[in-house]
């Protein structure tokens, strides 16, 4: 530090820094004391930015220390913060001079043994089965007979034999192995990657699609199977379209994909017997079938044989049948002469009457009456058109009569008269006959012709008296 003191004045022992002279050397200092710590603690407030980066803090009962996970190094962490975990970080601190402040790195996150794991998990698996995720109406039937499994799981290991080996034995199939990690900070997102890739795949492609995903894994402590506890593998098991195994572990580990998957199998080789029926076992099954089909079939015809002969013997005897009926057409047969011979008879009697209808004397009276019959339709239909004229005549002398009656030259008669405009239009009030240019007035007799100067005033009534064919009353 002996280049960062500054020759004191005169008078002072003290040297003189820069804000910044400061700080870099802080900054020196604790990078270099602590260029790599371990420290336990419980995790805080999480925030994650859209950068990538995720700021959080370390914290116990006295202190705070507040750590950054830079956008490269999150991908890569085991474990994701999540707030109230109980966690060892990994990484090393560094100073922030702009605010005067320092800060971890944290390169890698463990949670600090098994209680917090299990604190962590049952946290996660509550979440989870809130969601509805554990659900038993959500779980899909595992097929009888798969054509094509799909195994995820590692390629190296001895699940994989077990699982082929099993498989060979009881059914053989088409299997298709998605390798992946099956512990490790890969583990989770290979899985993941794994299950939704095969519920990708086109059914009837170049490359089949599974009717059925076995997940499998051996034996490990939770930190092995930690993996699978991940909720990003969790949510894809669950959200797999293909019926899903789960084989994580032996029977007595528990994760979380156990509980979302449709069938979960004790060990790697259950999961095996459980996709497949034993082909031995199933040809004897077919055998017994075969069996019982046949024997089903010859008891039905026997049965149905024995009911045709029962329902035989309390039918009538076909012979005996056509014995009656043949003996009813010679009885028709022996009637049928005798009653040609009456309907020809009666048919005679038929013709000699209808023969003696047509005689001379018959016939002429028959003309004679017809005869009379035309020339009283004759009459009728030459009387006829002057019947109808006369009616005619009658009701247009009625129509005329009418006509008269309700014309207006009868009211003229009566002492009216009708007054017309130089145009002939009829006038009916004194302001229409004030505004003519003359007026036309018609009377029984004849017109009368006058100009319209003067104010037509009504004429006072006159007192009527009785015409003289009348007598008084008084």
């Amino acid at each position: 530090m002996s280049d960062l003191i500054d020759q004191p004045e005169p008078g002072q022992n003290a040297p003189e820094f820069s804000v910044s002279e400061i700080s870099n050397a802080v900054k020196r200092m604790i990078e270099g004391e602590f260029s790599l710590v371990r420290i336990r603690g419980e995790i805080g407030r999480v925030n994650r930015y859209a950068s990538g980066h995720i700021y959080y803090d370390l914290k116990d009962e006295n202190a705070v220390l507040n750590a950054v996970t830079w956008k490269g190094q999150a991908s890569k962490l085991s474990v994701q913060p999540e707030e109230g975990m109980e966690v060892i970080a990994v990484g090393k601190l560094t100073s922030f001079p702009k605010q005067s402040k320092y800060q971890m790195n944290v390169m890698e996150l463990r949670v600090a043994g098994v209680g917090a794991l299990m604190a962590m998990l049952e946290k996660r698996k509550k979440a989870l089965a809130a969601e509805g995720l554990f659900d038993q109406d959500r779980k899909q039937p595992i097929p009888y007979l798969p054509e094509v499994i799909g195994v995820v799981t590692s390629p190296s290991g001895a699940v994989i034999r077990d699982i082929l080996h099993r498989l060979r034995d009881r059914f053989p199939r088409k299997v298709l192995i998605w390798p992946v990690a099956v512990q490790g900070e890969r583990c989770a997102p290979e899985v993941t990657k794994a299950i939704e890739g095969f519920n990708a795949m086109t059914a009837g492609g170049a490359m089949p699609r599974p009717d059925l995903i076995i997940v499998a894994r051996g034996g490990g402590s939770i930190e092995d199977l930690w993996g699978f506890n991940e909720e990003s593998v969790a949510r894809a098991a669950a959200a797999s379209d293909i019926p899903l195994i789960s084989a994580v572990g032996h029977e007595t580990d528990t994760t979380l994909i156990d509980y979302v998957s449709d069938q979960r199998a004790p060990t790697p080789t259950a999961a095996a017997e459980l996709a497949v029926p034993v082909r031995a076992e199933l040809a004897v099954w077919l055998a017994g079938m075969e069996e019982r089909r046949v024997r089903a079939l010859a008891n039905g015809i026997s049965q149905r044989g024995q009911r045709l002969r029962d329902l035989s013997r309390a039918m009538p005897n076909p012979v005996d049948v056509v014995a009656m009926q043949g003996q009813k057409l010679d009885m028709i047969a022996a009637r049928l002469p005798r009653a040609l011979q009456a309907m020809a008879q009666g048919k005679r009697v038929q013709l000699a009457e209808r023969t003696a209808a047509l005689r001379p004397q018959a016939l002429h009276q028959m003309i004679s009456q017809k005869d009379q019959i035309l020339q009283r339709v004759a009459g009728d239909l030459a009387n006829a058109p002057i019947r109808h004229m006369e009616r005619w005549r009658d009701r247009l002398g009625g129509l005329k009569r009418l006509l008269e009656t309700l014309g207006y030259t009868a009211t003229l008669d009566r002492g009216f008269a009708v007054v017309r405009n130089s145009d002939g239009a009829i006038l009916s009030t004194v302001n229409a006959a004030k505004n003519a240019g003359g007026l036309d007035i018609e009377f029984k007799d004849g017109h009368f012709r006058t100009d319209a100067t003067q104010t037509v005033k009504k004429p006072k009534a006159k007192p009527k008296t009785p015409p003289e064919d009348q007598g008084s009353l008084f």
